[in-house]
């Protein structure tokens, strides 16, 4: 799951009540789904900073898990807020959020080291041309950034 850190960085998501945010805002219909139907309470998240201001500070900063199952996200009712939807309505929302748990801050393990590993070559989130703020991972790449993280922790 990415984010960007000026809105919401590991470190917010550590500092917050419960340790334990909405992740408001998707506005994708490809990554609502991925959170929507592939995402289960108790699935591990990797907690990727991007859009950062030096290209070094962007990767994964962080591990989290999903606390919730996917509900209405709120924010899209909102006409003052940055993710109104003016096509959305109560009664047949669009956009659902999950919950969010802290787990632990890790080294920064930027998109460039990510790159470099054989084993995370397929990742979504490594693709050209790849924007979407939420990915799925696959056991396989996820067992090799464990060992990565483990490695550098």
């Amino acid at each position: 799951m990415k984010s960007e850190p000026g809105e919401c960085s590991i470190d917010d998501l550590a500092a917050a009540p419960g340790q334990t945010l909405p992740w408001t805002g998707v506005r994708n219909y490809q990554a609502r789904n991925f959170m929507r139907d592939q995402m289960q309470i108790g699935d591990g998240v990797l907690f990727y900073h991007s859009s950062c201001p030096s290209p070094e500070l962007i990767g994964i900063a962080g591990l989290a898990r999903v606390a919730s199952e996917a509900y209405t996200d709120a924010s899209q009712f909102d006409p003052n807020g940055p993710y109104f939807d003016a096509k959305s309505r109560p009664e047949a929302p669009r956009w659902v959020h999950v919950d969010v748990a802290f787990v632990g801050k890790t080294k920064l393990l930027s998109r460039s080291a990510l790159r470099a590993d054989p084993g995370l070559q397929t990742m979504l989130v490594l693709q050209p041309g790849s924007r979407l703020s939420i990915t799925p991972v696959t056991a396989i790449e996820w067992a090799r950034l464990q060992e990565i993280l483990q490695d550098a922790a």
